[in-house]
């Protein structure tokens, strides 16, 4: 078949461009350029708008260069002319269509099939188009139209071929923008600072209309922007990471499987709620921080604690409460932070993110329990089941009517109008989280794969009843509380000063003077301490001493009866352990003692000549010479021929202090008197004794 001119005679400057013909541009802004030098446009009749979606302009093929248009007189410009739609790309853009739409394709495939079904039985195909068009009330035309669009193509695909295209422009079914242009307006938009698509559009086509670049209208670039452009790709390019992660949903886990405190999870909220507590620097007014704990299978929370700041100290505490009342969980989900990642509480974990790992590391609070700790995802709350019940005390509690004038709004720009007008007291804020966490739990209708409309208190209860539950020694409780090192036991009594309270038991008399370790909950100081050696080697409970009036009977009367027992128990403790009396301890160690060794004899004698004014002494019986066992044994001899009973280490005591009473008062003693005191008080029985008398300040007499 001859033609007089090319198939195509209307060209756009982007089909110059692809079609490979000689003496042309190969990019779209080159034609352009060529276009404007040699002024297609102003040629008459030798330029049109282009009638598709994307506007521009078209060129009449006339004004091409020479070679140019031989070439597509001669080849009939066959490397252009349109390929057949692909199978599916036409079948993804059927999916694409409304009800509507879909349902025209429906009726056209049921008349073209009709048609075809009757040119098989015989009937000409004019004939049959015809009989059809008046049945189905359309016209011949859009029947023979209909049959052109399925020319070729397998029965079973034609449904998605007979689909509307008016839509999609007449090159394939999508909108076409410059590749310039939709580049820069991408550019402009896809940013953080969150433009206007109209204002980036505005700004892109300002650029287009000085650089010559074709401009779609407006709603048409935004048409393309939402097809080419994913709603994850305009997230992350407008709003972050963050809000990227928020697209995709959060894992769903089974919690079916699990037991009451098989596994529990943790961590720090802070209130916003201005409250007035103890702080390390003093009373201040502070948002109060609670640590928390809740069971995985039931949702209660089953302790938590309220500090100035999260610490370690008040995890370590918390864990101690859940494990005291509860038992020792299997499995801990925790927070990544520094005071959950503490070596006290999680030492020892191979997978711990913060702090050195290492083979020497004392292992941990859970470490030690048996406790597996899993770690939450850093900075992602779904990871956290605990953050849904915080969600619900931010209202309960900080949005409380007690609250009312100590709520500080959520954010900084978010204050309400009375901001700071009151703080709250601790004891009463304190009081106002215990009530409404025991009504968390307490509350009915739960919709969780586990609770069926009852409350968490419920189906832990129910849990809990047949669960496996492990329970901790006394000897595990003590691993919770806090460690002061450095503490001393007072070198007098053996008390212990801590904290502005007074600790004694009586085995502390063992350690006077030593320095210790004190365990303690830091809440419950008149509770005791449990004291260690520095080498960690438990040593006892000391209980706290409480203040009395200073006029107090009922206090005097107390300590006087503990001293007194203290006392009696004391004695009865030295009767067991000492079996002779200070007389026969005396007697067996004085004569155990070696002799003097005699004097060597003089070979030579030299009398001293006496001194003219010397007095003349006479000679005395040397009654001070004699050993001192002879004079103990002869005093104790002396009061056995008497018939008096031995006497025991008080009575000798007592006797001692009535001889230094006579030599207080200036009276004489006599030579065996002298001469036993000097002996007994150099006696170790005599140390003990006036010893115990200066700390029981009284004699020990009967």
């Amino acid at each position: 078949m001859s033609r007089s001119g090319p198939p195509q005679e209307w060209w756009t400057a982007a089909e110059l461009a692809a079609s490979g013909l000689p003496d042309l541009p190969t990019t779209k802004r080159r034609v352009n350029d060529m276009a404007l030098r040699l002024g297609w446009a102003n040629a008459p009749g030798k330029s049109r708008k282009r009638a598709a979606r994307g506007g521009g302009l078209e060129y009449h093929w006339s004004v091409l260069p020479a070679r140019a248009r031989v070439r597509l007189a001669i080849t009939g410009a066959e490397e252009v002319v349109k390929p057949v739609r692909a199978r599916d790309e036409v079948w993804a853009e059927f999916e694409q269509l409304g009800e509507q739409a879909a349902a025209r394709a429906r009726q056209r495939l049921e008349v073209v099939q009709v048609v075809e079904a009757l040119v098989r039985s015989g009937s000409r195909r004019d004939a049959a188009v015809r009989d059809i068009a008046k049945r189905h009330d359309v016209s011949a035309r859009s029947i023979w139209n209909w049959l052109d669009m399925v020319r070729g193509i397998p029965p079973e695909d034609w449904l998605a071929y007979l689909a509307p295209r008016h839509r999609r422009g007449p090159t394939g079914g999508t909108v076409i923008v410059d590749p310039d242009f939709g580049d820069r307006l991408k550019s402009d938009y896809l940013r953080l600072a969150q433009p206007s698509f109209t204002s980036c559009y505005e700004r892109t086509r300002r650029w287009a209309a000085k650089e010559g670049v074709p401009v779609p209208a407006l709603h048409t670039a935004r048409r393309w922007y939402q097809r080419t452009t994913s709603t994850a790709m305009e997230v992350l390019a407008r709003k972050g990471v963050d809000a990227l992660k928020r697209l995709y949903p959060a894992q769903i886990r089974d919690r079916s499987g699990l037991h009451a405190l098989e596994a529990i999870c943790g961590d720090y909220h802070r209130f916003d709620v201005f409250v007035r507590m103890q702080t390390p620097d003093g009373e201040q007014v502070v948002r109060p921080q609670m640590v928390a704990f809740q069971d995985l299978f039931s949702g209660k929370i089953l302790a938590w604690r309220l500090s100035h700041s999260a610490n370690s100290q008040t995890v370590q505490l918390c864990l101690g409460d859940l494990i005291e009342h509860w038992g020792i969980p299997k499995h801990a989900l925790l927070d990544n932070g520094r005071e959950f990642a503490a070596k006290t509480i999680t030492g020892g974990t191979p997978t711990r993110f913060r702090f050195k790992v290492t083979e020497e590391d004392i292992p941990g609070l859970l470490t030690t329990l048996g406790c597996e700790v899993h770690w939450a995802t850093p900075y992602s709350g779904q990871s956290k089941p605990i953050e849904r019940a915080f969600r619900d005390l931010c209202d309960r509690v900080a949005k409380h009517p007690a609250c009312e004038g100590a709520y500080t709004g959520n954010s900084p720009d978010a204050k309400p109008e009375n901001y700071a007008s009151r703080a709250l007291e601790f004891e009463e804020f304190r009081a106002l989280v215990d009530a409404e966490i025991a009504a968390h739990n307490a509350r009915p209708d739960r919709r969780t794969e586990v609770a069926f409309g009852r409350s968490f208190d419920d189906v832990f209860a129910e849990s809990y009843a047949r669960a496996p539950i492990r329970k901790a020694t006394a000897e595990q409780r003590r691993l919770w509380l806090m460690g002061a090192r450095g503490v001393s036991v007072s070198r007098t009594n053996g008390r212990i000063s801590f904290m502005g309270n007074a600790y004694f038991d009586e085995w502390l008399h063992e350690h006077l003077g030593a320095t210790v370790v004190a365990r303690f909950d830091a809440d419950a100081l008149w509770d005791g301490l449990h004291i260690y050696a520095l080498s960690g080697a438990y040593l006892g409970f000391a209980p706290c001493q409480e203040k009395v009036g200073f006029f107090s009977a009922e206090g005097a009367k107390e300590i006087k009866r503990a001293r007194t027992n203290f006392t009696k128990a004391t004695r009865a403790q030295l009767e067991a352990h000492r079996r002779l009396n200070a007389a026969e301890v005396a007697a067996g160690a004085m004569g155990a003692m070696p002799p003097a060794p005699a004097p060597p004899p003089a070979r030579v004698v030299e009398m001293p000549a006496p001194h003219k004014r010397a007095a003349r002494v006479s000679r005395v019986a040397a009654e001070d010479d004699r050993p001192v066992e002879e004079v103990v044994t002869s005093l104790t001899r002396h009061r056995s021929a008497r018939g008096a009973r031995v006497e025991d280490e008080r009575d000798l005591f007592a006797r001692a202090l009535e001889f230094e009473a006579s030599l207080a008062r200036g009276e004489a003693l006599t030579a065996d008197q002298a001469r036993w005191l000097r002996g007994y008080q150099t006696h170790p029985d005599y140390r003990a004794q006036k010893l115990l008398a200066e700390q029981l300040g009284q004699g020990l007499r009967g």
